[in-house]
């Protein structure tokens, strides 16, 4: 798991999907029985002494499949492949059980998500099968950096420089065409990583239209693509994002 602030206050927790049961188990065990709110994001988590518990649903789950429908009284239809029934079942008596073993069980459920990581000059293009890299390509290609000459050289090497970074932005289009658009009906989502004015520029392509449509909102900050960095862009991009907020210490303890 990962945490990192939070703007507005509190912290940001990146939990592994198989890892997310025993995480609201301990926020349980930290804070009180929790109660569970459908929300547009995911689940609302709601201690007794006012702790929150913001849980967003990694890209690619449909909010359709994130609870289960009035009258199924378990996690049994909703659990994948493997895993028991067991290990999703919120506690009884729980207000929003039934919200939480759905919850658990969508974000746990493997999908196909491509993955697109830019920067200048490099781009590394994959698809990942639940947490497996079953297609990668890793695209570099030389992109001159500023330079600090003025005049008639500095006009030559900024125009050498955006050429550069044209034929690079052209490689990792093709690359993306190749490799993500004969998939496109295969794919839960698109996750994108880098710099975000590399990757827009890259699906800027029309061909790339249809992919675009799948491009979640979440963008992973990563280094220079490379082959390991996009296996480890694999976790981020499936992990689902909690919002944690502490109650107020000058706020009384609530029954």
């Amino acid at each position: 798991m990962r945490s990192r602030p939070a703007a507005g206050g509190g912290r940001w927790v990146d939990v592994d999907p198989a890892r997310v049961a025993r995480w609201v188990e301990g926020f349980a065990d930290r804070h009180g029985p929790s109660t569970c709110t459908p929300q547009e994001y995911g689940l609302l988590l709601t201690a007794p002494d006012g702790a929150t518990a913001e849980l967003h649903a990694p890209p690619g789950v449909p909010g359709a499949e994130l609870y289960a429908p009035p009258g199924v009284p378990g996690a049994e239809l909703y659990a994948p492949p493997g895993v028991p029934a067991a290990e999703l079942h919120a506690p009884p008596g729980v207000p929003g059980a039934a919200d939480l073993d759905g919850f658990l069980a969508a974000v746990s459920r493997p999908r196909r998500i491509g993955l697109l990581l830019a920067r200048k000059g490099a781009v590394a293009v994959g698809i990942a099968a639940g947490a497996k890299l079953v297609v990668s390509k890793v695209d570099t290609r030389y992109v001159q950096g500023r330079t600090a000459a003025g005049g008639w050289s500095q006009q030559r090497f900024a125009r050498r420089r955006d050429n550069q970074a044209k034929a690079a932005v052209a490689d990792a289009v093709e690359v993306t065409v190749r490799l993500l658009l004969p998939e496109v009906p295969t794919l839960a989502a698109l996750v994108c990583g880098g710099d975000r004015r590399a990757v827009d520029a890259v699906l800027a392509d029309r061909r790339l239209a249809p992919l675009s449509v799948l491009r979640a909102e979440r963008l992973l900050a990563v280094p220079e693509p490379r082959h390991a960095v996009l296996l480890a862009a694999i976790p981020a991009a499936r992990a689902v994002h909690v919002l944690v907020r502490d109650p107020d210490p000058d706020s009384p303890v609530k029954p």
